[in-house]
Order: structure tokens, then C-alpha cells, then sequence
């Protein structure tokens, strides 16, 4: 039954935002694949669905709405050509088109930080333990946001990189959960909603991204250089939406937290998240626990270009792509990012 329910509700916000991208253009109609990560980085994609703020015309196409269980893996998604437009992390965002050659452009921020370094209290009691032999970290594979969230730790509290890095495990978030919980690893660094599903287990929150890097981009709105081309009208009424829904969150955060762990519970397991430890463990999520995961986030369409040439640089630096570019290149031109 749960399964008809999460293909009912992912049609349901493909046709919303495919047909909205798809309108307008010459030729046989092409249906934008839109695509978002599973947690509470894609609230305003799941409040804009909720309230019916991206119009649904009389008629229109079919296709598939993709959920990631990572901004690695809807990286590679864009890569392949599987994706037109994304709710997704910025560093992923920046592989894709710096080492995939994936003709992005950036549309506007959804959010800031959203991540954390959550911990068992019995083996880690300060950061400088994350050094100790014999300390297992869960982290997503290299490159990823937590990934160089990790290595902002390192910089920020002067660690040894290499044994740090010695102790690291590689998996994605819903994996990690379930490797603190069956003590598997000793802590994790995690996007949110999974760190404050860990605090609600027992794990202590030891950093969250605020502590280590100030005005930290999170994900953005990102549309492929030939929807932007194509149709701008379609990228702007896009654009609007997420303008409407963050406003949302941040007046009614009560109401936004309901709309997000609905749409949270109804997606665990769809075919996007691939072989993900969602479709095999419960991660069920309440109002509340949302709600505080949310308040972790600040939601803001804002997006400065200084701080994303500062992800840009510290990719390079750490060897993550390929050369390092003016940000400019990434951000569509023509649009209020705040």
C-alpha cells in the first residue's frame, strides 16, 4: 500500500514541476526530470508542492521524479544526463559541472548550513578524539559536502588530516544512522534531517556547520544550460515557487514541518533512492523532529557569489575538480538571488 502511496505523490510533483519546465516550447512538449535529495534540504520543494504554487495545466507529459539519498549520487544523475533541474547541494552541484561537464546553471540558494557531527558520548567527548586509534567516522564518499564539512573540522581545529581521515568509513547518510545505531561507527557526519535523528536516538550533536564555516551555502536550484536557454519564462515561474515557499517556511515553520514529514514518511524507499539503506531500515520521521531539524537550517533563496567561490577554491584545494573557475560561470544571469 505504502508503495502505490509514494508513486501516487511522486507523480504528483513530477507533473507540477515538469509541466511547468515543459510548457511553452517548440516541437514535441519535453518534460523537465526534476530531482531533490531526501531530507529536509528539499522543503521548499515539498511545501511548494503541498500548496499547489506551480500551476498544473490541462494537459501535459509523463516522466519520473527522482529522489537521491545523496548530493554524490544526484551529481552523477546530472552527469548522465538524467536530470534537468535539481534541488541540490552546491559542492555536489560544482562536481558535476566542474569534473562532468555538466552545462549548469545555478538559479538561487534554498538554504544555508543544514549539516552536523553527531557522536557516541561513551567514545568521543571533544573534537580532538576524532584523531584517536581505533575511532570508526561514517562519512560520505570523497568530495561530497559533509566530506569537506570534515575536512573544515580538521582545518578549524588544527587535526592531523591523516588520522582523522584513517578512521573514516564511507556511506551515505541512512546507512550511517544505522551504523550508530547497530555501533558499527562512533559518530558521523551527516546532512540534516539525520543528525537530529540521531540526537533523538541518544547521539550527542558535538558540531553543527555553523560552528565551523560561517554563511555555509547548502543546496540550490539548479536547471541545465538548455532549460535556461529554451525556456527562461518556465526557469523564473521555477524560480518564483521556491521564492513562495521559503517565505512560507520561514513565517508558518509549524505548518512547513507537518508538509515536510508528510512528504519525508510517503518517500522513503521510491526507485530514485536506488540501493540506499532507506529502503531497508525505518526512518519514519515526527513533526517535531523535523521541525528542530528545520530550525537547524536557515532558508533563505540568497546566494552570494563570494561564498560560492570560496566552495570553489577549497574544492580545488582539496583536489576535488579538476581547476578552479570564476563563480559567475555557474550562476544564471538575469535572476534576484537576494
Amino acid at each position: 500500500m505504502r508503495k502505490m502511496k509514494v508513486g501516487a505523490g511522486m507523480l504528483s510533483l513530477l507533473l507540477l514541476f515538469a509541466v511547468v519546465c515543459g510548457c511553452g516550447r517548440t516541437g514535441n512538449p519535453q518534460v523537465t526530470r526534476l530531482a531533490v535529495e531526501y531530507n529536509t534540504h528539499a522543503a521548499c520543494a515539498f511545501v511548494a508542492q503541498e500548496k499547489g504554487w506551480l500551476t498544473r495545466p490541462e494537459q501535459g507529459g509523463g516522466g519520473l521524479f527522482n529522489v537521491y539519498a545523496t548530493g554524490v549520487a544526484l551529481s552523477g544523475a546530472l552527469s548522465r544526463g538524467d536530470v534537468d533541474a535539481a534541488f541540490i547541494c552546491l559542492i555536489p552541484a560544482v562536481t558535476a559541472y566542474a569534473n562532468g561537464g555538466v552545462p549548469l546553471r545555478i538559479v538561487c540558494g534554498t538554504h544555508r548550513y543544514g549539516y552536523g557531527l553527531v557522536c557516541s558520548a561513551s567514545k568521543i567527548k571533544e573534537v580532538r578524539d576524532l584523531e584517536n586509534s581505533g575511532v570508526k567516522i561514517g562519512c560520505v564518499s570523497e568530495g561530497g559536502t559533509t566530506d569537506l564539512l570534515l575536512h573544515k573540522i580538521i582545518g578549524r581545529y588544527g587535526l592531523s588530516k591523516e588520522k582523522v581521515l584513517r578512521n573514516v568509513l564511507r556511506m551515505d547518510p541512512a546507512r550511517q544512522l544505522l551504523a550508530l545505531k547497530g555501533g558499527e561507527i562512533d559518530a558521523a557526519v551527516v546532512p540534516e534531517h539525520f543528525a537530529t535523528l540521531a540526537e533523538g536516538l541518544g547521539f550527542a550533536m558535538l558540531l553543527t556547520s555553523q560552528d565551523v564555516w560561517p554563511r555555509m551555502p547548502g543546496s540550490v536550484l539548479a536547471v541545465t544550460e538548455t532549460l535556461a536557454n529554451e525556456n527562461r519564462p518556465a526557469v523564473k515561474e521555477l524560480h518564483a515557487a521556491v521564492v513562495r515557499a521559503t517565505a512560507y517556511i520561514n513565517e508558518n515553520p509549524d505548518g512547513a514541518a507537518e508538509i515536510v514529514a508528510r512528504e519525508l514518511n510517503d518517500l522513503q524507499g521510491p526507485a530514485g533512492i536506488g540501493q540506499s539503506a532507506i529502503e531497508h531500515g525505518d526512518f519514519h520521521v515526527d513533526v517535531e523532529t523535523v521541525r528542530r531539524s528545520m530550525e537547524r537550517l536557515e532558508y533563505t533563496t540568497s546566494l552570494e557569489k563570494e561564498k560560492v567561490q570560496e566552495v570553489i577554491d577549497f574544492m580545488h584545494e582539496l583536489g576535488y575538480i579538476k581547476a578552479a573557475f570564476p563563480a559567475e560561470r555557474l550562476l544564471l544571469e538575469g535572476v534576484d538571488r537576494g
